[in-house]
């Protein structure tokens, strides 16, 4: 796997236009706070995003006013940093609104940081697109949409132009070798991974104290264990929200994502003393978005009673159904217990990822599913998927081919999901989908032949060229 920094984009305007209502669209999520007043959001917001088939980290960020306060100076400062972090910013204007003396001023100091930038023209279903573009022009940004990022039109095209003047792949060039099994250490502050690291390499190269947050940058180091190289990389506890991006913090949250992004595996360290919490549930979503086999390692077990334990183990089934396909290994990364365990659960998730799936097995396994549950049909009829082959690894992709597929509900792609992962054991791997529309070769055609009759005639064919 050849590993990719992810690029980050900045989505910014004046306040109440539309900005975390564009984050949570393009994000696939609710993450971001929205509600219709100004000033909602007020620190910066990460998540992860495809925008024009690349992957992103995409910032949600306060509004852009003048500071009249210290809420609004402190939001602008959050803003103008996200800025600096982006490689291509997104302005946001309202339609509804119309240009206002703020949208000049925040265009005219977007201009003199250098970053290239994308105008979306939020809010304009309803209203008439010429008389929308006639006054927004007036900012002489190109390029420029016309999005509704409530009703979601308009964000492909939007995406495309983004991805456009996002800089081109570049692998890691910090010198450290690919060999072996790319694993990422991932979790909430103080919860062990770089204690976890220290216990794995066998001497403190990770500083591991009780303070949150003492991890700054990604840590990387090179681990064997009984003949297996383990190219580890420790990264800065994910906050979440208020107070998380502050100082020498700001870039920390991105660079674990990008680490994430660049690894194989990833563990996820769960803090046992705090119990599970919705920060562990969006985590472990992030990792599954990206793609990236996840073990969920629940560390500092041996502290609690036998009570504590099963009663976390339910909140852990229950905060984490969606992942329930991934490994959970209890340990003790101070003490050491559990480690024996974990890393035979990230070997085995590995290997599940890393297994090659052919075309007639995942067509066999596509043919049993369907049959067992036929696709639900929809206006235009039930979808037709007639065969299934792999789209790669490190996201495990299976593309399905067939007819009517874009009506296929999520719960039904979730089934199939499900249905691939139990014929294959995929444990801890991530699996998705994309569906292709296949076209009819006999489409056109008066008297189209069926496979049987088109056989038949080309034997024929071949005994009559032999008789002559």
């Amino acid at each position: 796997m050849n590993p990719v920094v992810l690029p980050v984009v900045a989505i910014v305007g004046r306040p109440n236009v539309g900005k975390s209502t564009l984050f949570n669209a393009l994000t696939r999520t609710r993450d971001a706070l929205v509600a219709d007043m100004p000033g909602v959001t007020r620190d910066r917001i990460y998540g992860r995003a495809e925008l024009g088939c690349r992957a992103v980290v995409l910032i949600d960020t306060g509004g852009l006013e003048t500071a009249d306060d210290a809420i609004s100076s402190g939001r602008e400062r959050q803003t103008r940093q996200a800025i600096e972090e982006a490689d291509v910013v997104i302005l946001l204007t309202d339609a509804r609104d119309g240009l206002t003396p703020a949208d000049h001023d925040i265009t005219a100091w977007l201009r003199t940081c250098g970053k290239p930038l994308v105008h979306a023209v939020n809010k304009t279903d309803g209203l008439d697109p010429d008389s929308v573009l006639a006054e927004h022009l007036a900012l002489g940004l190109e390029p420029y949409c016309l999005i509704s990022s409530s009703h979601k039109r308009g964000l492909d095209y939007l995406g495309q132009a983004v991805a456009g003047l996002l800089p081109r792949h570049d692998s890691t060039s910090d010198g450290t070798d690919v060999d072996g099994i790319q694993l990422a250490l991932v979790g909430r502050p103080n919860a062990g991974k770089s204690t976890l690291l220290n216990r794995l390499l066998g001497f403190e190269r990770a500083l591991a104290t009780p303070i949150p947050g003492t991890t700054r940058d990604p840590i990387r180091a090179r681990v064997e264990r009984d003949g297996e190289v383990f190219q580890l990389v420790d990264t800065a506890g994910i906050r979440r929200r208020r107070g998380s991006h502050e100082g020498i913090e700001r870039f920390s949250t991105i660079k674990a994502l990008q680490a994430m992004e660049q690894a194989q595996i990833v563990i996820l360290m769960l803090d046992a003393t705090e119990g599970i919490t919705d920060q562990d549930a969006r985590l472990a979503g992030h990792v599954i978005a990206a793609g990236r086999g996840l073990v969920l390692g629940l560390n500092k077990w041996d502290g609690l009673s036998e009570g504590q334990r099963r009663s976390l183990l339910q909140s852990a089934a229950e905060k984490l159904d969606f992942a329930l396909f991934a490994p959970l290994v209890t340990l003790s990364a101070l003490h050491g217990s559990g480690l024996g365990e974990l890393i035979d659960a990230v070997k085995h998730v590995h290997a599940c990822a890393s297994a090659s799936l052919s075309t007639p097995a995942l067509t066999r396994a596509l043919r049993r599913a369907t049959e067992r549950h036929p696709p639900p049909g929809g206006k235009q009829g039930s979808a037709k998927l007639r065969y299934a082959h792999s789209g790669g690894e490190f996201p495990t992709r299976i593309v399905i081919h067939g007819s009517r597929t874009k009506q296929l509900a999520q719960q039904y792609q979730r089934y199939l999901i499900n249905s691939f992962r139990r014929e294959f054991e995929l444990t801890g791997v991530p699996v998705q989908l994309v569906f292709r529309e296949s076209d009819n070769p006999y489409a056109g055609r008066r008297n189209p032949l069926t496979p049987r009759q088109l056989q038949k005639k080309q034997r024929l064919r071949r005994f009559i060229k032999r008789r002559k």
